[in-house]
């Protein structure tokens, strides 16, 4: 087993995982700013509302209909299933994705093939997309992650890919911040989880998924240090082996 200690290529990507974060979060808050990242605030929503629907269908339920909106919130109506196993879904699944695109982003190979998920998930909402600026910045992020193919022979992409685990893994952050400040249309899980189980505050809800969250994100983070030592010679010997450019 590889240690822990990292690497000087590994605190790189420790330093930019938390400047990330904290960058996420000021995006998604702050008004003038938050439009700019609409392509990407529609493929986290749109890969959390995907984990209600096959929570649903494996649970029997049936889809009734799909929201998906970087200002309103996502929404999936279902009728049956198990409404625990669907609404926990949501946030276990973004948890799950965040966390493959950080194991992904450690290696240049790794990111090559995450961007090809990236990409698709970009432009499978454009069909919801009403608005003209929203569908710009869609071509304008595709154009970018094609770029970064060609930058140190996608080396960028693991910056590129990195942005996306983050966003994702601690996805129930930003849509509490979507609660609390702009009493978005469609409410957080956690505030869903009170309606199921009153019992069940929503801001005990919340900062339960949020450890949650917290704890899976640095599960990925260790197993990314213990697994991932190449130098950047190295990771780009192994990149080289998969449409090299």
């Amino acid at each position: 087993m590889g240690s822990i200690q990292p690497t000087h290529e590994q605190v790189a990507v420790l330093y930019v995982i938390v400047v990330y974060t904290i960058a996420i979060f000021a995006l998604w808050c702050l008004p003038l700013f938050r439009v700019l990242i609409n392509p990407l605030k529609l493929f986290t929503i749109g890969a959390h509302e995907l984990c209600h629907v096959i929570a649903a269908i494996m649970s029997g339920g049936t889809i009734l209909s799909i929201t998906i909106d970087p200002n309103l919130g996502g929404c999936t109506r279902v009728m049956d299933g198990h409404p625990t196993i669907i609404l926990c879904a949501g946030y276990i699944g973004s948890s799950l994705i965040g966390g493959l695109f950080i194991l992904a982003s450690w290696t240049i190979l790794g990111s090559k093939i995450a961007s090809f998920v990236i990409g698709f998930g970009m432009l499978a909402p454009v069909v919801l997309v009403r608005d003209l600026f929203t569908l710009m910045c869609i071509i304008f992020y595709e154009a970018l992650l094609v770029g970064f193919w060609f930058i140190a022979h996608g080396a960028a992409l693991r910056w590129y890919v990195l942005f996306f685990g983050v966003m994702n893994v601690l996805y129930v952050v930003w849509d509490l911040a979507d609660d609390k400040f702009f009493k978005k249309q469609n409410t957080s899980d956690a505030t869903q989880f009170e309606i199921l189980y009153p019992e069940l505050p929503t801001h005990l809800a919340a900062w339960l998924w949020i450890l949650f969250q917290l704890g899976v994100f640095l599960c990925f983070i260790f197993i990314g240090l213990i697994a991932f030592k190449k130098t950047d010679d190295q990771l780009a010997h192994q990149a080289s082996i998969f449409l090299p450019t």
